[in-house]
């Protein structure tokens, strides 16, 4: 074959890509198809009703006492499972919490802190890790009833806290990890009966 024969060769698939990619394009152009709202609409999590001014501050009080914050009751319904949770199954929903979390002792902190002993630890007292202000601001131990919260949203718990995890809004689940947390430790931390 000479060069005369392979120039017409490929003048053919090209003008054959032209045509294709030409008729594509005026298609397109001529169709004028507009979306009601450009991109695309991304699932989001259902957000509690926001609570204005005195009442944010009872509910932001209340969940520091660990009962139960005036937006609904996320806390203390964990709480009452505890009795029959499932260490088993924490350890499996703890595998979501890995990823930036840690749960051996002597083991560095992850993009989270070791959370071997936080079961009554006191809040942002983890060594080594640098808290939020907003959780260094708030008070307290790391109760049964404060874990809930925080898990169930940590975001609403703790306004302001660097923890991205949207949390368990499942009571059952909540109490199955708060079970496998209170294992964590040189003294495992006993359920309520």
């Amino acid at each position: 074959m000479d060069s005369f024969e392979m120039t017409k060769i490929a003048g053919a698939v090209l003008s054959a890509l032209l045509l294709i990619v030409g008729t594509k394009t005026f298609i397109e152009s001529t169709s004028h198809r507009k979306l009601a709202t450009p991109g695309y609409e991304l699932p989001a999590a259902a957000e509690p009703a926001a609570v204005a001014g005195a009442e944010g501050a009872a509910a932001e009080g209340a969940a520091a006492e660990g009962a139960a914050p005036a937006g609904g009751d996320i806390g203390p319904d964990a709480v009452a499972l505890l009795p029959k949770a499932s260490a088993e199954n924490g350890k499996a929903i703890f595998a979501k919490c890995k990823s930036c979390h840690t749960a051996d002792k002597g083991k560095p902190n992850g993009v989270g802190p070791n959370l071997f002993g936080v079961v009554n630890r006191a809040k942002a007292k983890a060594d080594g890790f640098k808290y939020s202000e907003a959780m260094v601001a708030k008070s307290g131990e790391w109760t049964f009833e404060n874990l809930s919260h925080f898990i169930a949203d940590p975001k609403s718990y703790v306004a302001g806290t660097k923890m991205v995890f949207k949390g368990l809004p499942a009571a059952a689940e909540r109490a199955d990890l708060i079970a496998y947390l209170a294992t964590l430790a040189d003294t495992p931390v006993p359920l309520p009966k």
